[in-house]
């Protein structure tokens, strides 16, 4: 389901994307993109995206051609970082930091496994962690708190703790009063944020849920374009946004969000479970949104932690580091990339 996107100007320079859709969609969505993005000015990130929305919107706004425009949009801001010798993150705005928080993304496993899973990665120097899906919710409310309590008792009490839902699940059935049960559980164990509680459509189940559970409430992953993050917003659904750069149109739009959030007192932590472009991109707006202070990273990933030619590393203090080369930052290596894809095509001058 993740999908590179390289963008070619013709003076040689290249620029990667990452999109949450599958190949087969990119190319459909590129074969329509294409006309549309010879001859562009490569170097306006922001101006070329949004002509590429307006001029597909007939197509439908939010599916596989939004998305593609997301790797597409991230592309061009990689090469603006590299024509003007900049880190995307200053161009975005300026660097509120240089470091960010990444919380370890894990699906929730028995309460056993998942607290011996959760032990190492505390004992490799990470210090938050979002657990989700998996029995959670699905089968009873005592394996819940089972699962949450395990959880806790595993990574101490100083570190963040973060519980996932996954109420976008296709199977997904729990409704507003399992929410707000469940939401007064995860106070008793200090959990940071309850994400995805409800399903993606129940506006107003949101909006209640938010003014009653004692902890956050974060979503706003299967949203795409930032006219449908605003009602949303207005309505007061969420304390956290949770954008996905690989399908919500890119950086242009996340920024956009960004400052929507902000504007009405929200944060917005990228949802980023995708590649390692999509986690540069991450840290990138990180750097650039003054609460942004967290990005999401899924542990043991080959398409995060074994494409780029220099591997990610956490420092003493569990942070990453914001890459501060022009564009995005990191390189592609070409014989690890083309375990998973065909490299030669990506990556060709």
């Amino acid at each position: 389901m993740h999908t590179l996107v390289a963008v070619h100007t013709d003076e040689g320079v290249v620029g990667v994307g990452s999109v949450f859709t599958s190949e087969a969609l990119v190319q459909a969505a590129l074969e329509v993109l294409s006309p549309l993005l010879a001859g562009e000015e490569a170097t306006e990130p922001e101006r070329v995206s949004e002509r590429l929305h307006r001029s597909t919107f007939w197509l439908g706004r939010g599916g596989a051609i939004t998305h593609t425009i997301s790797g597409v949009d991230t592309a061009l801001w990689d090469i603006l970082g590299k024509v003007t010798g900049q880190p995307v993150g200053r161009l975005l705005g300026g660097r509120y930091r240089q470091r960010v928080r990444p919380y370890a993304s894990l699906l929730m496993e028995e309460p056993e496994a998942l607290a011996e899973h959760l032990r190492r990665l505390a004992d490799g120097g990470w210090t938050a962690f979002k657990i989700g899906w998996g029995p959670f919710g699905r089968v009873s409310s005592a394996l819940d708190e089972r699962i949450v309590a395990a959880a806790r008792d595993a990574v101490g009490p100083d570190a963040l703790l973060m519980v996932d839902a996954g109420g976008s699940d296709s199977g997904w059935t729990n409704g507003y009063k399992w929410a707000l049960r469940t939401a007064r559980m995860l106070d008793d164990h200090d959990v940071a944020w309850f994400e995805e509680p409800l399903s993606p459509d129940a506006l107003a189940d949101y909006a209640a849920l938010r003014r009653a559970a004692p902890v956050p409430i974060a979503g706003g992953e299967v949203l795409t374009r930032r006219q449908s993050f605003h009602p949303w917003i207005e309505a007061g659904c969420f304390d956290i946004v949770q954008p996905d750069v690989t399908k919500v149109g890119g950086l242009s739009e996340q920024r956009r969000i960004g400052w929507a959030a902000h504007d009405h007192g929200l944060r917005l932590i990228p949802h980023g479970w995708n590649t390692a472009i999509g986690l540069a991109a991450d840290l990138h707006l990180a750097s650039a949104l003054p609460e942004t202070d967290l990005v999401e990273y899924v542990t043991g990933s080959p398409y995060v932690d074994d494409i780029t030619t220099t591997p990610w590393r956490l420092d003493a203090d569990g942070m990453l580091a914001v890459p501060d080369r022009p564009g995005l930052g990191v390189d592609l290596d070409p014989e690890s990339l083309g375990r998973y894809a065909d490299a030669s095509a990506l990556l060709r001058p």
